[in-house]
């Protein structure tokens, strides 16, 4: 069984473009007519690009190979020419390529692919939810109102989601980081007193600063929502 084609499938996302602005999936097929289908998630590039970046991965390395070969694919994709690359865009576009040959192994020998990895360890797991406004809602008042984000934690939590995950200390930046405001760190403290009085201990709070903070400004607010007992605070 060897890899023989691909197709890049890139799919645009619809308003309130959840995610990211699109999607991009691989789908490989053997030469035996076996499907496998994987997702590159991190496209640091246009979609068109990244095209192109997983078409010439799979034309030099993975055309031709058999899909069991996985370990010595990234190793070509990641050492060939000895730069020792691993660079957002390749490894990205790898992983869509890696995961579809998972598909493939998985379902050439009809086996779910956790069985091919170690098996079944945990019948269930806990899962969280970003905290997203209510279908219609006005989503840029939605994101400043701690209390309309506390009422939908409430949503969440009776869904059987055992954590929320937010983020209310932007505006975000692309210069640098940036040492909050007091009345930003004010917001910050609103949105946990709110959420944590709404659900309880019935769901953690995530909280996410997207790694835009100074090591002060991280320091001050995590000090500040300290007291509301926060899961975790992502990236500071």
């Amino acid at each position: 069984m060897k890899l023989q084609d691909l197709e890049v499938i890139i799919v645009g996302n619809p308003p309130p473009s959840y995610g990211g602005r699109y999607f991009i999936f691989t789908k490989l097929t053997t030469d035996n007519g076996i499907v496998g289908y994987g997702e590159v998630y991190a496209a640091t590039v246009g979609p068109q690009a990244m095209k192109a970046v997983i078409e010439d991965l799979f034309e030099r390395y993975f055309q031709g190979c058999e899909p069991h070969r996985i370990e010595h694919l990234y190793r070509l994709c990641y050492s060939s020419g000895f730069t020792q690359r691993p660079d957002l865009t390749v490894m990205g576009a790898f992983s869509g390529l890696e995961i579809a040959c998972w598909d493939i192994l998985g379902k050439s020998v009809d086996k779910p692919v956790h069985q091919l990895i170690g098996g079944e360890l945990n019948r269930q797991l806990r899962a969280y939810t970003y905290l997203y406004c209510a279908p219609g809602a006005d989503e840029m008042a939605f994101y400043g109102d701690p209390i309309a984000s506390a009422e939908r934690a409430v949503h969440y939590a009776d869904l059987g989601f055992t954590a929320v995950k937010f983020d209310p200390a932007g505006s975000y930046h692309t210069h640098g980081g940036y040492q909050p405001a007091l009345a930003e760190t004010t917001r910050c403290v609103d949105f946990c007193r709110e959420i944590r009085a709404a659900v309880g201990d019935r769901a953690d709070m995530l909280f996410g600063t997207h790694g835009q903070f100074t090591t002060g400004g991280a320091i001050r607010v995590a000090a500040a929502i300290e007291q509301y007992a926060p899961l975790w605070f992502e990236e500071p």
